[in-house]
């Protein structure tokens, strides 16, 4: 039996159907949650806590009212442009604070009874959030300057580094490219040795020997991806929680932050023209246990003031007699400007203990990231495998082709080239310290490397100062995280070497012209 067709009902149907889309069209359209939701994805608040922040301030103006239900979390995700967990969380919050309610099988809904307009507590100090929902973390600040006005070219007296346009480029790119051309190119594309390649730390070796009056075999060495690799490395194979390392102050934050991280005391020891005190070093031996010493040597950041030889034999001596290692950090070896270079710490007959760490980064450009660890065969070995747990290998490619221009001479006619330009920078530097700030501030012609370690003859606030000289288009670093027992630096380390003599001149003049 057939039924008849109803064209009243199947028109009502439809109509029906066709009313109720264009309803939840039109209800879409008068809520644009694009324009009223401003979401930032680089801001430090969080996106959900922003979406909760921009419902509420919609419903203090007024346009969101008791009542007013709200899209479902899979619209307002995919209108915004956000994940739906994203939006669930910012519901359940404004749920709990009582500004949302939620209907089972209706929707969520501004509540009826809103909360009191209070300022929220869950807004944080951008520096010391060191939280999410449901985990803590250690929080590490930027260390980024403050903003510069565009409008003023900006001269940065970096914290030491060499010029760029210097480096061996033109060499580098062919090396490099002459690598990817080799026919047995393949077998640099797979997992390689997590020392680093062999071909590289035996150039490193004959460098050192040559060079510097080192000794270590290939097996004891391992390439890092820079310095501070290294040292991180270093710091976390030597030291357990609780163990003490001595420092100089003022000395190398990054240093101080590596070996904290791996649960060291830190003990600060002063150091003066001589280098490190020995004697306050002697005395910090008799009280306590020491694992380790980290010293800069050659020449000591940030004062630039280079160890001199009957310390560096005292140090040795103590090293032995109280049993601690010596971490030496050689940044700069290549950069003196002295008749005769000292050499390493590890190059002495009594170094024992010395782990000794470099880079060719300052040598060749900071972008080549190559620093090595040389030590103890059985030391490297260890510090090898933890490399593995955080990086597999470093970058062969690179560094086959880094080896290439150490075995063809290049790196070292560069190495040359370099040290006679900026001993001729040093000189510019030290002519216009003397013309415009000899009355405000003393220096030290440094014996090398690449920074003046400036002294004010009156106490200045570095921290505040840094952000004045930014606004006039000066880059300084301030030098207050580089004094590790409290007391005042009164002092700059002004990095000279990528700046030419008029931005010297320039430089120098607007720091004489705005110190208090």
């Amino acid at each position: 039996m057939s039924i008849p067709f109803d064209r009243t009902n199947f028109v009502y149907f439809w109509t029906t159907k066709i009313i109720q889309f264009l309803l939840k069209l039109m209800g879409q359209m008068l809520r644009p949650w694009k324009t009223i939701l401003n979401i930032e994805l680089g801001s430090h608040k969080s996106v959900f806590q922003q979406i909760a922040d921009g419902i509420i301030g919609e419903i203090k103006k007024g346009r969101l009212k008791p009542g007013m239900s709200l899209p479902g979390s899979r619209i307002l995700a995919a209108d915004i442009g956000v994940n739906r967990k994203t939006v669930v969380l910012a519901y359940e919050e404004l749920m709990a604070e009582g500004w949302l309610e939620t209907a089972y099988k209706k929707g969520t809904f501004v509540s009826e009874k809103l909360p009191k307009q209070k300022e929220r507590r869950r807004q944080r100090n951008e520096e010391s959030i060191a939280s999410v929902k449901n985990f803590s973390f250690t929080a590490f600040g930027s260390g980024m300057p403050a903003s510069v006005n565009a409008d003023v070219p900006l001269i940065v007296f970096n914290d030491g580094l060499p010029d760029v346009k210097l480096a061996p480029l033109d060499e580098l790119a062919r090396a490099y490219k002459r690598i990817f051309q080799q026919k047995a190119r393949w077998r640099m594309l797979g997992y390689a040795n997590e020392r680093g390649e062999e071909r590289l730390r035996t150039a490193i070796a004959t460098m050192l020997t040559m060079d510097r009056g080192l000794s270590f075999g290939i097996d004891q060495i391992c390439i890092t991806r820079g310095s501070q690799m290294a040292l991180y490395l270093t710091a976390q194979i030597l030291i357990k929680p609780g163990d003490i390392v001595a420092m100089e102050t003022p000395g190398y934050r990054p240093a101080f932050e590596a070996f904290r991280h791996a649960g060291a005391t830190i003990a600060p020891v002063e150091i003066d023209e001589q280098g490190i005190r020995i004697a306050e070093l002697e005395q910090l031996c008799k009280k306590s246990q020491l694992k380790a010493v980290y010293v800069t040597p050659h020449h000591q950041f940030p004062t630039t003031v280079s160890m001199k030889a009957d310390r560096r034999l005292q140090l040795l001596a103590l090293s032995n007699q109280y049993g601690f290692a010596v971490i030496e950090d050689d940044y700069d070896h290549d950069y003196h400007f002295g008749l005769r270079s000292l050499l390493p710490l590890a190059s002495y007959d009594q170094a024992e203990n010395v782990i000794y760490i470099s880079s060719l980064s300052k040598l060749i450009a900071p972008a080549v990231r190559v620093g090595y660890v040389a030590g103890p065969a059985s030391f490297i070995d260890s510090l090898a495998a933890l490399r593995m747990t955080i990086d597999r290998q470093g970058d062969p490619v690179m560094e086959n082709a880094v080896a290439e221009l150490m075995e063809e001479g290049i790196v070292n006619k560069h190495a040359k080239r370099a040290l006679g330009i900026y001993r001729e920078r040093r000189s510019v530097m030290s002519k216009y310290l003397d013309q415009y700030l000899k009355e405000k501030a003393d220096y030290q012609l440094p014996e090398g490397g690449l920074a003046f370690w400036l002294r004010f003859k009156k106490p200045v606030d570095t921290v505040a100062f840094s952000e004045l000289l930014l606004k006039h288009g000066v880059q300084v670093i301030s030098t207050e995280r580089f004094s590790f027992n409290g007391k005042a630096l009164n002092a700059l380390r002004l990095g000279y070497a990528a700046l030419d003599e008029a931005e010297l001149e320039r430089g120098i003049q607007i720091i004489a012209s705005l110190i208090p």
